[in-house]
């Protein structure tokens, strides 16, 4: 992958067209058939790219793009449920110009002139999640998924001692979306156990 951009749309495309076709199958390996063929790192530097590729040519930035999208295919032998919100995915912010670009954005999002205050934290990269609740009670648990359909979990997620099984004080319906994962120690005890 070169850092230069190409010199014509045609090798753009070409280069596009290979980008989203790894990435595409990144997806489907990480998302459906849990088995990641690439780091993190190597991921995010190929969607990296496709985005200065799409910046530097906007035709190629359609629809269809893997910088479109979120999640990937559906896992056979689940449930499926349909988010009433769309479940995206955070951006990554890799120099201190990616967060200065997020700060400007929201700020002429929300119409705001001052600065914005931020809190940050390690990335914790488990499997993303959403809990409804309604009653106070545990109604379902759901992958993002392909961000509009996601992986009915709820019995998984009954498992889960963490995950309360009944709330007091909460609104009558009330989603919680986080990410679900093990810490080293329980992983290391799993792993012992099995």
């Amino acid at each position: 992958m070169s850092d230069t951009l190409p010199k014509g749309p045609d090798d753009a495309r070409t280069e596009w067209q290979d980008l989203a076709a790894r990435l595409t199958a990144a997806d489907v390996a990480y998302h459906r058939d849990d088995a990641p063929e690439m780091t993190d790192a190597e991921y995010d530097g190929l969607k990296r790219r496709l985005r200065e590729l799409q910046a530097a040519f906007p035709d190629l930035a359609t629809a269809e793009s893997p910088t479109a999208k979120v999640g990937g295919p559906l896992a056979e032998g689940f449930g499926k449920i349909r988010h009433e919100v769309a479940m995206l995915s955070l951006e990554n912010a890799f120099e201190d110009g990616d967060v200065q670009d997020f700060s400007e954005r929201v700020s002429r999002f929300l119409g705001l002139s001052g600065g914005l205050s931020f809190t940050a934290e390690p990335k914790i990269d488990g499997l993303s999640l959403s809990l409804r609740y309604e009653g106070g009670q545990l109604v379902y648990a759901a992958t993002r998924g392909d961000g509009e359909t996601g992986e009915n979990v709820t019995a998984n997620a009954r498992q889960i001692a963490d995950i309360p099984q009944s709330l007091s004080g909460a609104p009558e319906v009330l989603e919680v979306r986080g990410e679900v994962y093990m810490s080293h120690a329980d992983f290391l005890a799993l792993n012992e156990a099995q």
